[in-house]
């Protein structure tokens, strides 16, 4: 089964590839697709967002799309920068965004956070499966590791002793928040086609 992933993030592309990879389903980026297409997310949750750019996705190509949207939720900040995480600070780097949010949080005991995706995969006739993935963890004291993108050189997970960007690529899919919601979609597909 061919779908469009709606997205033109290299990374995310390679991670939903390894994630889904054993499955029937080839995943293609929009560019792929021959898409171009950025609808603006104006939805106020993450499942919201993820549906907008998959209903995109699947109309400008006439093949289902599956999207995620997904942000980290600081419990410090009020679960804040939550889906404006990618937005957040916009003009500043994913390292400066980093050491930003260590920064606001310097002598705050409570250092709690988890990660949340949404997945939404939408169907040419109208169908639609959703998944959601939390990975709980904390924000780390100083960021860690080479792996990973965004925030996950900050992103500590106490029983592994490091960082989301600390741990392998196979540990993270493992684990992930992105991870539990697409295998939670893909097994829903599974259910939908048996």
């Amino acid at each position: 089964m061919r779908i469009v992933l709606a997205s033109n993030n290299p990374d995310k592309l390679r991670e939903v590839r390894e994630i889904l990879s054993g499955t029937d389903i080839e995943i293609v980026s929009q560019r792929e697709a021959g898409i171009h297409t950025e609808p603006e997310e104006t939805g106020t949750t993450f499942e919201e967002n993820a549906r907008i750019k998959a209903l995109a996705a699947m109309r400008a190509s006439g093949l289902p799309a599956v999207s995620d949207d997904s942000g980290i939720c600081i419990n410090a900040l009020g679960s804040c920068p939550g889906v404006f995480s990618s937005r957040f600070l916009a003009e500043l780097s994913y390292p400066e965004k980093c050491q930003r949010i260590m920064k606001l949080l310097e002598g705050m005991q409570d250092r709690r956070a988890h990660y949340t995706a949404a997945a939404v995969m939408v169907f040419p006739d109208g169908r639609e499966i959703t998944a959601e993935g939390i990975a709980e963890g904390e924000i780390a004291h100083k960021a860690r590791g080479e792996g990973g993108f965004g925030y996950d050189p900050i992103f500590f997970l106490p029983e592994y002793g490091k960082t989301m960007a600390e741990i392998s690529e196979d540990e993270k899919n493992a684990l992930s928040h992105r991870g539990k919601a697409f295998r939670a979609l893909a097994a829903k597909l599974r259910e939908e086609r048996n």
